[in-house]
């Protein structure tokens, strides 16, 4: 893997096709629709095919990226779909916001081990009071799997890390599950995966 993160999503997403597909995260859609349609943030948020569809559905929709590729794909998603995404090219840390959010939604957003308990923690501050976030990535336990993913361990997800990266919250749901994936081609076949779906307190 390239030690410059952003080249190395440049390059996965630079490919001509959508390479996680350009349908939602299922858990995402399926968490989306209970909620009324107000503002959302979506992190890391590659080629765009969540914020695409939230925005489908008449959410106001903001997204980052670290990857200029995946921003100008999502672009280019939002207008075949004739939506509109407010969607900027940046560091998680660099990543500034003059209001909050009603729901922060996190779809395999796998930042490096080093920053990641800062980045959930600046991004639970960019979540209003009452505000939702909806999680879904991969358990410690994928690493058995290849069906997508990072291969360091570190960077996978247990409950126990979750309750500690994200205080403040009141967990609905907060389970390790395992999945069928058909997410393009980097995510396909059996996987171990944590969600949560969280109430900011």
């Amino acid at each position: 893997m390239k030690n410059n993160p952003a080249d190395f999503w440049n390059d996965r997403f630079g490919q001509e096709e959508f390479v996680y597909g350009i349908e939602p995260n299922v858990f995402f859609k399926e968490q989306l629709q209970k909620l009324p349609f107000r503002t959302l943030l979506l992190p890391a948020e590659g080629e765009g095919r969540n914020a695409v569809y939230a925005a489908t559905q008449g959410w106001k929709t903001t997204a980052f990226d670290i990857s200029e590729q995946g921003k100008q794909k999502a672009l280019l998603l939002a207008t075949q779909s004739n939506v509109n995404i407010n969607y900027k090219t940046t560091s998680v840390l660099d990543y500034t916001s003059s209001k909050q959010f009603d729901v922060i939604a996190f779809c395999y957003t796998h930042f490096p081990i080093n920053i990641r308990k800062n980045a959930n923690q600046k991004m639970l501050q960019l979540l209003k009071k009452g505000g939702t976030i909806i999680f879904e990535a991969f358990a410690k336990s994928q690493l058995k799997n290849d069906s997508g993913g990072p291969k360091n361990e570190a960077m996978l997800f247990s409950i126990e890390e979750i309750k500690e990266e994200f205080k403040g919250l009141d967990f609905k749901i907060l389970e390790e599950k395992s999945i069928e994936l058909s997410e393009g081609n980097y995510h396909k076949g059996k996987a171990q995966v944590v969600r949560f779906i969280g109430v900011k307190i």
